[in-house]
């Protein structure tokens, strides 16, 4: 498989790091005319794989040609072979016993789905923090009522790779990603297949360096 193409964006970024690292983050930033948050997925990009590398109160700085097949390897692995097994309940569930399974399963989601195994929402603890904050009654609310739904829910397809998984949990800002199988596009059908976290992503980076 080809190696990774770098977006121009991206390209910019080491061309900067490497005349004039290490360089702050926000001077970058000015350097290309855009806002610090703006460019904090590219930076987190290039500095997962293996480009550049962040020190505290100094800045980005070039890691040097020895590290770049790190964005090879990220492109050329696929989520179908590093998925975990999802934790899955039914849409109906109560909020009481979502509680209890994300306890006892010890994840960060939980993903609900309708009467045909589809699917229908994802439930995070952020969103049972929230519920069981308030005076309701969390043994018959059920958790259709607090999850995210489709199709406000991020996806992940199995032919994915984890380059592309890593970029979306940047992007959007989430902890976990389903690993769905379509069964109908249009209306935003899916059968949940696995599950992909912040720390798969951290285990492959671990064994790539042989950690």
């Amino acid at each position: 498989m080809d190696s990774i193409k770098l977006t121009k964006r991206q390209q910019e970024i080491l061309q900067i790091v490497k005349e004039d690292g290490p360089i702050p983050g926000n001077q970058i930033a000015e350097k290309l005319s855009l806002t610090r948050a703006t460019l904090r997925p590219d930076l987190t990009i290039l500095t997962m794989v293996g480009n550049l590398e962040a020190r505290p109160r100094v800045g980005y700085y070039y890691k040097g040609p020895e590290l770049e097949h790190h964005s090879d390897w990220f492109a050329t692995h696929f989520v179908n072979q590093y998925k975990a097994h999802p934790i899955v309940i039914k849409k109906s569930t109560s909020v009481y016993d979502a509680i209890v399974q994300i306890f006892l399963k010890d994840v960060g989601t939980l993903y609900a789905i309708n009467p045909r195994g589809h699917l229908a929402g994802v439930i995070s603890r952020k969103d049972l923090l929230r519920a069981s904050i308030g005076n309701r009654n969390l043994q018959e609310l059920p958790v259709s009522v607090i999850m995210t739904r489709m199709p406000n829910i991020i996806t992940i397809r199995p032919e994915e790779t984890l380059l592309e998984a890593a970029k979306k949990m940047i992007e959007y800002h989430v902890d976990s990603l389903p690993v769905v199988q379509e069964i109908d596009d249009k209306t935003h059908t899916y059968k949940v297949i696995g599950r992909i976290t912040k720390t798969t992503i951290s285990r492959a980076f671990l064994e790539i360096n042989n950690i």
